[in-house]
């Protein structure tokens, strides 16, 4: 019941594929905590990520990984799968494409449901969160020169509001920056991967007038 009625509530909630466009607009930023920080006029680099939601034995999970510390810039950070789009590619292309790459997940097996809030980085990309339906737990393999984990998270957790804290850090002297955040044991997620599903949770549920109790009758 609580699978279905998820899958029900995805599929209406998000946004269909066919209206995504490359030219479209961020609705969601690292900027929606940070106010009076300067937000340069610049045009963005398009991005796509794969949210995949797992509806498993035991509940609905969603795929992440943990970005190796080999790579260059956020290193060891949680993620899904996700990266530039190619020339011609569509996000839901993309999304695909590099979820294949990074962690080997046929996209045969992924039944794409909609496409969530444009975010626009910091670092200047504008990601498009691509929401995927797994009927069963993927067998999956890291590339390990970008990925150093994979490792899935309860639904019901990330959409509990009660896991959502808002962080911050200090630079240089300069007023704090805020993000959300969401640890989940040993693992910190937070950026943009935590402000995408803070995202999807006031999508989904934000409108509720009963937020909570409607998560939870998703929940497992």
């Amino acid at each position: 019941m609580s699978l279905s009625t998820l899958r029900v509530r995805l599929a209406e909630r998000l946004e269909p594929v066919e209206g995504w466009r490359p030219d479209g607009a961020a609705t969601r930023s690292d900027f929606d905590l940070n106010p009076e920080a300067e937000r340069p006029e610049r045009t963005l680099r398009p991005a796509a990520v794969l949210i995949p939601v797992i509806a498993g034995p035991d509940g609905a999970t969603v795929l992440m990984t943990r970005r190796a510390d080999s790579l260059a810039s956020h290193t060891g950070q949680i993620a899904f799968p996700g990266g530039r789009l190619d020339p011609g590619e569509t996000a839901v292309d993309a999304a695909l494409r590099e979820a294949m790459e990074e962690v080997a997940l046929d996209p045969a097996l992924v039944e794409v449901l909609g496409v969530g809030d444009a975010y626009e980085t910091g670092t200047g990309f504008l990601v498009t969160p691509v929401v995927g339906w797994l009927t069963r737990p993927p067998v999956t393999a890291p590339a390990l020169d970008e990925v150093a984990e994979v490792f899935e998270v309860p639904w019901d957790f990330l959409m509990d509001v009660a896991n959502h804290r808002r962080d911050s850090y200090e630079r240089d002297g300069q007023p704090p920056r805020w993000f959300w955040a969401m640890p989940y044991g040993e693992r910190y997620i937070w950026g943009v991967t935590a402000g995408i599903i803070r995202a999807l949770h006031t999508r989904l549920y934000g409108l509720e007038s009963a937020p909570d109790a409607a998560a939870a009758e998703d929940a497992a």
